[in-house]
């Protein structure tokens, strides 16, 4: 007759129970060779469990945690349990899999060491809901809550797709070319490279070569061919920054490459292809530079297809915290240190601060507090002057994580209404609150508004 199992039914209650339970679980012996590898085991790691019985563990459970911090061998040197360390795997097809591990000693019935079992939770699910929660406050490497930019995030998707120039506007310190990384990382040439040239660093002679390239014997000291950034930046995003900068001449020739998407080195007598995705940014209304008469009206359109304006951070003044944590993990990371946070009196400081050099600023000033600091928490004393001299009308320091919330939620619900048009149930969903709620934190904050709603204002002009 033939064989009804197409597996061989557990051998013990024990296994059974392993086997139903959705955890992966292994178990190994003094030699770290696995003994056991239960279904779940197989499903999450990708391996067959006729493969991994009889390997060593490290050869099957790929872990982030093996070279270093194997919280099995501490279980069996401390022969102490360990429950719920993070980290990941990487399967049979080469994924990375976000677990959660725990341990335990394995002894025999005279309560001799044999061993170790290790069971294993895929947090893939968790982890993905984790990214789209945090996804609502950030894009590839940027991060807001600030509504002005909240409403970018919202077309990048759709800005990336599109192989149409872009447009970004924003004072110095912004991120104007963090946002141009973004929309590349974003874009289906996202394999491609990304490069970046400043065109207000150079003279108009070596950007020029600098973005075409030249050939060999084009000027005296070309000695052999040098690329451009055109041609560096084949395949993938080029990016012209403070395009404001460049000379009527050079702007002539930029505005036949990007009518053509052809250019020609210096010393060249042929034409090349540009494939590349042009996005150019600038500090300056080039539009009313446009019509003075110092940027071409030609170039000033063929540029100006999809414009992304980034908002000063003196606007966004709720993307204060924010930013701070993600600068504070980053110079953890950077300068191997273990600061915690920042002191609410130096928030309320930051928060009071105009910050004239935007999010460029704020780094800046993150970094030099890392330097001084010596503590677990940034505090007043590690601040610049600009920051610590500064007062509020009547002299006063904020004072207090209560006084920086208000702030944060001040600035938040003024650039809601702004944006709005001052219609309050329309700045209400903006922020997700019921208008009620909005209109006690308006009272609360002592915010003034016009004596009408954005909303009936708008009814009386269309009457």
């Amino acid at each position: 007759m033939p064989n009804r199992k197409a597996q061989v039914a557990p051998a013990t209650m024990t296994d059974a129970i392993l086997e139903s339970i959705s955890d992966g679980v292994f178990t190994v012996d003094e030699h770290w060779r696995i003994t056991s590898f239960n279904s779940a085991a197989e499903a999450i790691t990708g391996i067959p469990r006729a493969q991994a019985i009889g390997r060593r563990c490290s050869e099957v459970f790929r872990s982030s945690m093996c070279e270093t911090e194997c919280p099995l061998f501490q279980t069996l040197k401390n022969k102490r349990p360990i429950i719920g360390k993070s980290g990941y795997i990487i399967d049979a097809n080469q994924a990375r899999i976000p677990i959660s591990v725990s341990t335990a000693v394995l002894r025999d019935a005279e309560g001799r060491i044999v061993g170790g079992a290790e069971t294993f939770r895929d947090l893939s699910e968790v982890e993905t809901l984790r990214q789209e929660l945090a996804g609502r406050s950030r894009v590839g490497d940027i991060v807001s809550r600030s509504p002005l930019m909240q409403r970018v995030f919202e077309v990048l998707p759709a800005i990336a797709a599109s192989p149409s120039t872009v447009l970004i506007l924003g004072e110095t310190g912004t991120g104007k070319e963090l946002m141009a990384s973004t929309i590349h990382s974003l874009s289906p040439r996202r394999n491609g490279p990304f490069v970046a040239v400043n065109c207000g660093a150079l003279p108009d002679t070596l950007l020029e070569s600098e973005l075409f390239g030249y050939k060999a014997g084009a000027f005296t000291g070309a000695n052999k061919d040098k690329p451009g950034r055109f041609a560096m930046a084949k395949g993938g995003t080029l990016l012209l920054d403070e395009i404001g900068e460049v000379s009527p001449a050079l702007q002539v020739r930029l505005l036949r490459v990007l009518q053509e998407r052809t250019f020609e080195p210096l010393g060249a007598t042929a034409s090349e292809m540009a494939d590349v995705r042009i996005i150019v940014a600038s500090n300056k209304d080039l539009a009313m530079e446009m019509r003075q008469g110092s940027f071409r009206e030609d170039l000033y359109y063929r540029v100006n297809v999809v414009r992304v304006e980034l908002p000063p951070l003196r606007r966004r003044k709720e993307d204060i915290p924010l930013l701070a944590e993600q600068f504070v993990e980053r110079f953890n990371r950077l300068q191997r240190k273990e600061i915690k946070g920042i002191a609410p009196e130096a928030l309320s400081l930051m928060m009071a601060h105009e910050w004239p050099g935007n999010v460029r600023e704020l780094e800046n000033v993150i970094e030099r507090a890392f330097v001084l600091c010596n503590k677990e928490v940034i505090g007043m004393e590690h601040l610049p002057d600009e920051l610590t001299s500064h007062r509020r009308p009547g002299g006063l320091l904020p004072s207090g994580i209560k006084e920086a919330r208000n702030l944060i939620d001040s600035q938040t619900v003024r650039t809601a209404l702004e944006q709005n048009g001052y219609n309050r149930l329309a700045a209400a969903r903006a922020l997700g609150i019921h208008k009620s709620t909005l209109f006690r934190i308006i009272k609360r904050l002592g915010i003034n508004l016009p004596e009408q709603d954005g909303r009936s204002m708008s009814s009386k002009k269309q009457g």
